[in-house]
């Protein structure tokens, strides 16, 4: 059930990336979806790496202790959806957009926890991917930011 699981996400990722990558913010989005990539990267091989998660089901598992799928994939195509839903938001709305991912994916990956071999946790809780998915959004999002304010620092007179 796991790999079948683990193929349904990655191809539902792969249809997803041509609608992901269309229009004028191409290159925020592709800035967003290899940022998230890398710090999904560093921040899971942390976790693994101190033995808070386990992967037992996982691609290439003689070759990486993490699930990669869910972390240059999966996390970063969320990642892109979500700066694209609060991009003109304020800090109010983005806090509350944070919600909808933070919550189901704490939920989701409790929930897969309990009733496959997907994850185990060990010294890990639904808090703690709440916290770790929350953080990695708003840094993304912060970064997103910054990006903006460099364009109109570089390009003053162009409008959002």
């Amino acid at each position: 059930m796991e790999k079948k699981l683990l193929n349904l996400l990655t191809s539902l990722c792969l249809v997803s990336l041509p609608f992901l990558f269309r229009g004028s913010k191409m290159r925020e989005n592709l800035v967003i979806f290899f940022s998230k990539g890398v710090i999904a990267t560093l921040i899971d091989a942390y976790v693994v790496g101190t033995k808070r998660i386990e992967y037992p089901v996982r691609p290439f598992p003689k070759i990486f202790k993490t699930n990669i799928i869910y972390d240059i994939l999966f996390f970063p195509i969320l990642s892109v959806i979500w700066v694209k839903m609060s991009y003109n938001d304020n800090f109010l709305k983005i806090l509350l957009k944070s919600l909808i991912f933070s919550v189901p994916m704490s939920i989701g990956q409790w929930y897969f926890e309990k009733n496959s071999r997907l994850f185990k946790w060990k010294k890990w809780s639904p808090f703690h991917t709440f916290g770790s998915v929350s953080f990695t959004l708003f840094t993304i999002r912060g970064l997103v930011g910054l990006i903006k304010k460099l364009d109109k620092l570089k390009h003053p007179n162009i409008a959002e």
